[in-house]
């Protein structure tokens, strides 16, 4: 039904420019018009394919800057086309200068209707009810979060939604569906296991009640890697992304896109340990260098212990003694406490 009535458009437009030349122009000139109505009637298809992507309010600021500039145009042309003599020189005069300046406040309505804020632009129009009433203030609206491919695999998420610290709807992008349904139908076993924990994940996301999860098909079809769409997704949506990769974070924030990074979130979290401190460690096994023990903290910090190596498989008391902070996570290095020493040598 929908392409039937492109079609006709498209007819309709294409005869009605053949008949309106034929009758300025006559037989000789007619199937310009033809050729015009079909051209037109593709660019309405197209701007119209274009403004179903576009946010309302870019839509009504193009709108207005279009309106005001037909104005402008005819406002202009009316005293000029008072001099032309030729019919045809005024009908080209016309068409142009409303084209141009048609095109210009079209332009700028466009850019100025961007730079409205999202929110303030949703309030105004939901400002009073139907009944004309005004609404009774429910607080500040939330930001959507717009998920990453690589923060759903890595599965934290999940725990994160569940202790309710994620406020607003988690808007989950049709592509990255579908990149997590390639990864899982992977011939690698790894990275099939990886697609299918994802999928997993999700589903768990999706069947706790704390959380609110949205399945957008919004696309962007002109834009091929999937972190490029994401940003562009946010930036639509004036929302933030939520990802563990640090390169789709910098590209992020370049473009002026909030992210929540769930890395800088756990590495924040991390018990600070203080040069001093005294600390039960289980040493689990040898360290590279000689006589060195290494354990881990729950949260999975390594730590370096000197001359632990006798004591592999049994938990001891260690005196920190620094903390390393690399990109890669920290490291905590310590030796064995002095009383532990002593009795081993003795």
């Amino acid at each position: 039904m929908f392409l039937l009535m492109r079609s006709l458009l498209v007819v309709f437009a294409s005869v009605s420019g053949y008949f309106i030349v034929y009758e300025i122009a006559g037989n000789n000139l007619a199937y310009i018009g033809l050729v015009s109505g079909l051209l037109i009637s593709v660019l309405a298809l197209i701007f119209e394919d274009r403004v179903k992507r576009t946010p309302l309010r870019i839509v009504l600021g193009g709108a207005i800057g279009l309106i005001i500039g037909l104005v402008v145009a005819n406002l202009l042309t009316y005293p000029i086309m008072l001099n032309f003599k030729s019919r045809y020189v005024e009908l080209a005069a016309y068409l142009i200068t409303n084209i141009i300046i048609g095109y210009i406040g079209l332009s700028i309505g466009m850019k100025k209707g961007d730079e409205f804020d999202s929110e303030w632009f949703a309030n105004l129009f939901a400002g009073r009810q139907k009944d004309g009433e005004p609404k009774q203030a429910k607080g500040p609206v939330l930001p959507p979060l717009v998920v990453d491919t690589s923060v759903i695999i890595d599965g934290r998420i999940a725990e994160v939604c569940e202790t309710g610290f994620l406020e607003g709807t988690l808007v989950v992008p049709q592509f990255v569906l579908q990149e997590l349904q390639y990864i899982a139908d992977s011939g690698d076993p790894i990275k099939r296991a990886r697609g299918k924990r994802g999928l997993d994940i999700l589903k768990q996301i999706q069947t706790n009640r704390k959380t609110t999860v949205e399945i957008t098909d919004r696309d962007f079809q002109e834009i091929r890697e999937v972190d490029s769409k994401l940003v562009a997704l946010a930036k639509e949506l004036s929302g933030k992304i939520i990802t563990n990769d640090a390169n789709l974070h910098k590209v992020a924030e370049l473009h002026g896109v909030r992210v929540l990074n769930l890395n800088k979130l756990a590495t924040a979290m991390k018990p600070v340990v203080l040069p001093g401190e005294v600390m039960n460690i289980l040493v689990l096994k040898e360290g590279k260098e000689h006589g060195q023990g290494v354990g881990y903290l729950e949260d999975g910090t390594m730590v370096v212990i000197d001359n632990a190596r006798e004591f592999v498989g049994k938990a001891i008391d260690v005196n920190i003694t620094s903390v390393l902070q690399t990109t890669g996570g920290r490291m905590i290095f310590s030796k064995v406490k002095e009383d532990l020493k002593r009795a081993a040598y003795q």
